[in-house]
């Protein structure tokens, strides 16, 4: 007897085999991003909806992304046909569209605070966006995100434009990874507040190639809102000017930093307010490293009360 003849593989058209492929995978598919197109993928999208609130300093939001709240749960033969896009734990679909318009003669680096708000005005979440060199009569247009919101936050509905800081591109702190043309970049942390006593960090790395000696303290210029000088402010040596305990106390000695390393000072005040006198406010200091240094100008939000006062430490070298 002959063995039983084996079936002949089947070939199948290129084109056929395509179709196949594609309805075998349905139902596994996961897509990192937005699908486009007139796809399940797009069509899951929160539409973007446009804003007419005024600008805030040349900011505004243009266009806000609010996922509504799904009406019902797929049923499992739903679930089976549709094409997700996974989203990570930290997204929560809300953006906001803005632009940001410089109005002014020379080119500007913004510094937005943006709010993330219910519909009772309640923040859940607040984000700092940096718009570096906005040239004169120019407009930039970028996107915001919340970040990760709270587990159980309300609905965000709206996003705002909350505060404006801007400056000159030209003496705006260096970005992380970017040194200056001086090869000396300065910035300011974060800050920290109790009982009324402030105080904000300065570092001066070397970033450049060259070493670099300090011996003394930073120059600071005091300006208000329009940049122009604060007057009535007294600027003093030693953070003990203020208060003990801050770090910033210590004498002014002459030292050098090589290529890669850093020297800190800080600023220390406190925030008292006396019954009928009027609070000063400081939104920006102008800080050049010493005489002669290119000017780099901060937005600390100095609250000075009516003290009328403001420490800064000596340059000292940073800690390893």
């Amino acid at each position: 007897m002959r063995p039983p003849r084996r079936p002949r593989p089947v070939r199948l058209l290129p084109a056929v085999a395509a179709v196949l492929l594609l309805a075998t995978a349905c139902g596994t598919e996961r897509a990192g991003g937005d699908l486009g197109g007139d796809g399940v993928g797009a069509a899951s999208r929160a539409p973007r909806t446009p804003v007419t609130a005024p600008p805030v300093d040349g900011v505004r939001v243009t266009a806000v992304t609010i996922p509504s709240a799904p009406s019902s749960t797929p049923t499992p033969s739903e679930s089976d046909r549709i094409v997700h896009a996974d989203r990570p734990a930290d997204d929560s679909g809300v953006s906001a569209a803005y632009e940001v318009t410089n109005d002014g003669t020379e080119a500007l680096t913004y510094s937005v605070l943006f709010d993330f708000t219910t519909s009772a005005g309640e923040v859940m979440s607040n984000q700092w966006v940096t718009v570096r060199d906005v040239g004169a009569g120019k407009t930039v247009r970028g996107t915001v995100e919340p970040g990760a919101l709270a587990p159980g936050a309300s609905p965000v509905t709206t996003v705002k434009v909350a505060e404006v800081r801007k400056v000159p591109a030209a003496e705006a702190p260096a970005q992380a990874g970017v040194c200056p043309s001086s090869g000396i970049r300065v910035t300011a942390d974060d800050g920290d507040a109790a009982m009324g006593l402030r105080v904000v960090g300065l570092r001066l790395e070397n970033c450049g190639t060259r070493d670099y000696t300090l011996d003394g303290y930073p120059r600071l210029t005091l300006l208000d809102e329009d940049r122009e000088p604060v007057e009535g402010v007294r600027i003093l040596h030693g953070g003990d000017s203020i208060t003990t305990g801050t770090g910033l106390d210590d004498p002014p000695r002459a030292f050098t930093l090589e290529p890669g390393e850093s020297a800190v000072s800080g600023l220390v005040w406190r925030n008292t307010t006396e019954a009928g006198r009027d609070p000063v406010n400081v939104p920006y200091v102008r800080i050049r490293a010493q005489s002669g240094a290119a000017p780099v100008t901060i937005t600390p939000r100095l609250d000075l009360g009516t003290t009328g006062r403001l420490g800064v430490g000596a340059w000292k070298p940073a800690e390893r």
